[in-house]
């Protein structure tokens, strides 16, 4: 065999091999930090429930879930050790970050303006542009176009008296246009003349 031929497979047997070993890595360093858990750690399930280590035994761990409310856990199931900073961040609510930080309002207050007006989100035309009319109302629009629709079905139903209705208004119009056109033409031929 050929050096070439095997290369396809030296390739694929060294990426399975560096992959295996990332994943031995991170086991290992989840391992470790599962070993390293002492009393009155705030931690986090791969369930995602946060609560406080208070007992660690070998394969166990005691969890304070709520104030008075203990479960058993097995060590497997954490997923994360938090920092007090964080965990007293998302479990109490409590910050201690600094105050530079923005915050985000629960509510809408932040849709006002600081007098109190509320923010008027309407798109308004460019300054110079050629119409400065107000956009038209999408619920009116929406409305028309269903009343146009529901027009439409019921002149489908009246369509073969319709078509020659308007056949009618059509050749009435076409020979009012015809006249109008032969009168301009004596006119221009007689101005034409003189």
């Amino acid at each position: 065999m050929s050096l070439v031929t095997l290369l396809p497979f030296i390739v694929l047997i060294g990426a399975m091999f560096l992959m295996t070993r990332s994943a031995k890595k991170k086991q290992e360093a989840a391992a470790q930090m599962r070993d390293e858990i002492q009393p009155g750690t705030g931690i986090r399930t791969i369930g995602g429930m946060y609560a406080t280590v208070k007992e660690v035994h070998d394969d166990m761990v005691l969890l304070e879930v709520a104030p008075g409310v203990h479960a058993v856990y097995a060590k497997n199931a954490i997923g994360a050790v938090l920092d007090d900073d964080e965990y007293n961040r998302i479990v109490h609510g409590e910050d201690a970050s600094d105050a530079d930080t923005p915050v985000v309002p629960d509510d809408a207050s932040s849709l006002t303006d600081p007098d109190g007006t509320p923010i008027d989100f309407a798109k308004k035309p460019e300054p110079g542009s050629e119409t400065d009319a107000e956009p038209a109302d999408a619920v009116t629009e929406a409305k028309a176009d269903q009343a146009a629709d529901q027009t439409d079905s019921a002149d489908k139903a009246d369509e073969p008296a319709d078509k020659t209705a308007k056949a009618e208004a059509k050749a009435e119009v076409k020979a009012e246009e015809t006249a109008d056109d032969k009168a301009k033409g004596t006119t221009d031929g007689e101005s034409g003349a003189k």
